[in-house]
Formats: C-alpha cells, sequence, structure tokens
C-alpha cells in the first residue's frame, strides 16, 4: 500500500467511523421515549400484607367494573389464570394474586388455614380500591373465596368457583382424612403427582400435563399439608357448608366432568347456586380448554352482574 493509499483509506475510515458512531448515537436518543413508554404501560407486580404480617404478591390489569379477583387452588399459583388475565382485562379489571406460602407470597405462617388465605384476598382487594367485585376460585380457591366474601359482604357481588362445589355438604370422616393425607406425609413429591394425575383426562395436552405434575409436587411440603388439613376439615366439622349459610351473593361455578354436582345440598345453604358444566374436561380446565372455559366464566360474570343490577 502507498501512502497516499493508506491516508485515503485512514481518512475513510475515520469518517466511516464518526458517521457509525453518530447513528448508534440517534439510535439511542430515538430508543429512550420507546424504553420509556414501554415501562410506564408495564404490569409491575405489588405487594399487599395480609391481616398477620404476610406479604402478599399481586398484579392488576384492565379496568372497568367489577373487579375479577382469581384465587387460584391448593399448592398452584396466578400463572394458572394465564390464559385468562389477557382476555378478561379487556373489559374488566383483573387481579390475580397468589395466596400466603405460594408463588411469590410470604411463607410466615404456621398453620394455612382457609380463613387466613381469606384474608389474604381481602388485603389484596382493599389494596386495590375495588369496591364492585367477583370472587373466582379453583379448586381449594372455592374454599378461600367464601371466607373472603364473608369478610367483605360490603363488595362482593357474587362467587364463581372453577371445579368445586360438588358437594358443600359431603360426609368426609376423620379416618378418610387421615389415610388420604397418609402417603403424602411420607413422599410429597411421588404422591402429590399421584393425586393430581387423577384430575387429568388421557386427553389433557402433554405439556399442560407434565407442568402441572412437575409445578404441583414441587411446592412446599408443609404448606400443601397444612392447607390441605385445613380445607378438608371444613368437611369433618360441617364448616364447608355452614359458611354459604352468611354469605348472601349468587354463586356459579363452571366445572369440568369428572365428578357430579349435588345442587340439592348446596342450594340448601346458598342464595343462589348454578352450575356450567364443560363435558370432556378436567379439573385444569381453565389450562385445558380455555377458549371453551372463558366463554362459560364471561356468562357467569354476567349473570351475577344482572343480578346485581350493573350494566
Amino acid at each position: 500500500m502507498t501512502p497516499i493509499q493508506f491516508h485515503r483509506t485512514a481518512r475513510f475510515s475515520l469518517v466511516s467511523a464518526v458517521f457509525f458512531l453518530t447513528g448508534l448515537l440517534m439510535a439511542w436518543v430515538l430508543a429512550i421515549p420507546a424504553a420509556q413508554a414501554a415501562a410506564a404501560t408495564t404490569v409491575w407486580p405489588q405487594v399487599a400484607i395480609s391481616k398477620d404480617g404476610t406479604p402478599i404478591s399481586f398484579e392488576v390489569r384492565g379496568s372497568g367494573e367489577p373487579t375479577l379477583v382469581f384465587v387460584h387452588g391448593w399448592s398452584c399459583d396466578s400463572r394458572y389464570w394465564r390464559f385468562q388475565v389477557d382476555e378478561f382485562a379487556k373489559k374488566y379489571r383483573v387481579v390475580t394474586l397468589d395466596l400466603a406460602g405460594h408463588g411469590h407470597s410470604g411463607l410466615l405462617r404456621g398453620r394455612y388455614t382457609m380463613r387466613a388465605f381469606g384474608e389474604d384476598v381481602q388485603a389484596v382487594t382493599a389494596a386495590t380500591g375495588s369496591r364492585t367485585v367477583i370472587l373466582i376460585g379453583h379448586s381449594m380457591g372455592g374454599s378461600v373465596i367464601a371466607e373472603a366474601a364473608r369478610l367483605m359482604p360490603e363488595r362482593v357481588i357474587g362467587l364463581i368457583g372453577v371445579d368445586t362445589f360438588d358437594n358443600i355438604e359431603y360426609p368426609l370422616t376423620r379416618a378418610e382424612l387421615d389415610r388420604m393425607i397418609a402417603p403424602l406425609i411420607d413422599d410429597f413429591r411421588g404422591e402429590s403427582r399421584k393425586f393430581v394425575e387423577t384430575m387429568l383426562l388421557p386427553g389433557t395436552d402433554p405439556r399442560i400435563r407434565t407442568w402441572i405434575l412437575d409445578d404441583i409436587s414441587s411446592a412446599p411440603p408443609f404448606v400443601a399439608l397444612s392447607a390441605m388439613e385445613e380445607m378438608m376439615g371444613q368437611y369433618i366439622s360441617g364448616e364447608a357448608a355452614r359458611i354459604f349459610d352468611e354469605i348472601k351473593v349468587p354463586v356459579w361455578s363452571v366445572n369440568g366432568d369428572l365428578w357430579p354436582v349435588d345442587y340439592e345440598a348446596n342450594r340448601r345453604h346458598m342464595r343462589s347456586f348454578d352450575t356450567i358444566t364443560l363435558k370432556e374436561s378436567d379439573h385444569f380446565l381453565m389450562l385445558g380448554r380455555p377458549a371453551a372455559f372463558n366463554q362459560a366464566l364471561e356468562q357467569a360474570v354476567h349473570a351475577i352482574m344482572r343480578k346485581a343490577a350493573l350494566p
């Protein structure tokens, strides 16, 4: 390379570098507003403090009334509503939470009672400022939303169970509960998988099946066993039915077809009770059949709104 060629090449490289750096600077400057806008619209998790001081993680999306508060089931968390949140946030304010001992919430309790879980829901509802609320609870979440409704009758206009409220008078005995829990005490990870597998249909998407089994069997055993004992203990004592004598709002359930529903038993205690049953659906129907489930849930929400005379 001659000196002239070297000089021309160096000058060209310098000019190119200046243009390149200028382009980077302009791109960075232009990206700032976009990044600021994205940050402003990002849904950030929040924390409410339950009555006993336990921090409860929750998220809020959408706007409008009523507010739909989604409560997960035994050894689950708010991720189990992943196919409902965006859909219902188009029309309603949607709140999801992790009950104490689950997901990102605190692990401070010695006992995981349905009453304390109800206080978790109460704390989150108060933190969001929601005044007109429909509580939606999957499985054990049905017991939880009943407790929450009793705690805040001025806010709650209706309850929707998800594959729960089959028979609130079910005559469980102490011996039966002991036999149910004993295998879980001995080998929680292995036996919880077997326990939950009975709630899934053979045709359930293998990816969903694997995730549910892996996730639930990874729950903290102490929390899971305590919650199971407390939830099922309500059937032994009769509290599972008696609590509805104090709840003066309509109750719906959106269920799969694994287990029959005893309408007569439920209606002896509930102000009103109706069910939508999805055929060929298992216990986790909100994950396995989200389109059909969302349609049924919308139907139940509208029915409750009509009774409450909401537009």
